[in-house]
């Protein structure tokens, strides 16, 4: 594929990272469930539609597990590596270190993407782009938590917690190459986000309004709620 996006000068570069060797063993469904079908195609594949429709990005890489031969078949503009760790935070470090061995730059920008959130739109990509370029740090889409949250001890309410600081975590997450993989490399498999790891080294990722559309296919009835919204789409 054109991995240079004539568009972008080379100091703000971005690249998309897309980690899709993991297995998914809560969504209980044959094989991986980022190739489950939904809607009538493999999940993924609506992911990675919403990616290569942002002109802007100088490339997608996708990392999967050694012998994961799903692209061989789906002709898809995009980079495919078989680097995938047995964490998301060593695929996420070994696609960090691929793509600077295909070109990319430590003060480049990575959108690093969960393969499981299928309705991430276009739209919602370019709102965190436009969003973190001009930040010091980067930051992340996530949402604020609208139901009453409660803390628990030995299956009972112990208290209700104030919401009002409080949001969901979601993806993309968008930081510097460089400083990312340096975050991870120190965090190592404790990193649950990319955000986490940038916390550990002191800074404070940007929080960007995402939307309550764009969760993470994690169970098996979350493929019928993913469906149903795709064909909502599909029909306006």
């Amino acid at each position: 594929m054109n991995t240079q996006n004539t568009n972008s000068s080379d100091s703000e570069r971005i690249w998309a990272l897309i980690p899709c060797a993991g297995t998914g063993s809560r969504a209980a469904v044959a094989g991986a469930k980022q190739y489950h079908p939904v809607a009538g195609k493999p999940m993924v594949l609506h992911t990675l539609a919403a990616f290569t429709d942002v002109k802007r990005l100088a490339g997608v890489l996708v990392v999967v597990s050694e012998g994961d031969h799903f692209f061989d078949s789906v002709h898809q503009n995009v980079m495919v590596r078989h680097c995938g760790g047995t964490t998301r935070a060593q695929s996420v470090t070994n696609g960090l270190l691929a793509l600077r061995s295909h070109g990319a730059y430590d003060n480049d920008w990575v959108m690093v993407h969960d393969a499981a959130r299928c309705l991430i739109t276009p739209h919602q990509i370019n709102a965190l782009i436009d969003a973190c370029l001009p930040d010091a740090v980067g930051g992340l889409l996530a949402l604020k938590l609208p139901d009453t949250l409660k803390s628990e001890r030995n299956g009972r309410v112990l208290a209700t917690v104030d919401r009002s600081d409080k949001w969901l975590a979601q993806t993309p997450q968008m930081f510097r190459l460089g400083i990312l993989l340096q975050a991870l490399k120190q965090v190592g498999d404790a990193a649950t986000d990319e955000a986490s790891a940038i916390e550990a080294l002191g800074l404070q990722p940007l929080l960007v309004e995402g939307s309550a559309q764009n969760f993470k296919v994690t169970y098996r009835q979350d493929f019928a709620l993913a469906q149903a919204v795709l064909r909502m789409h599909d029909e306006f």
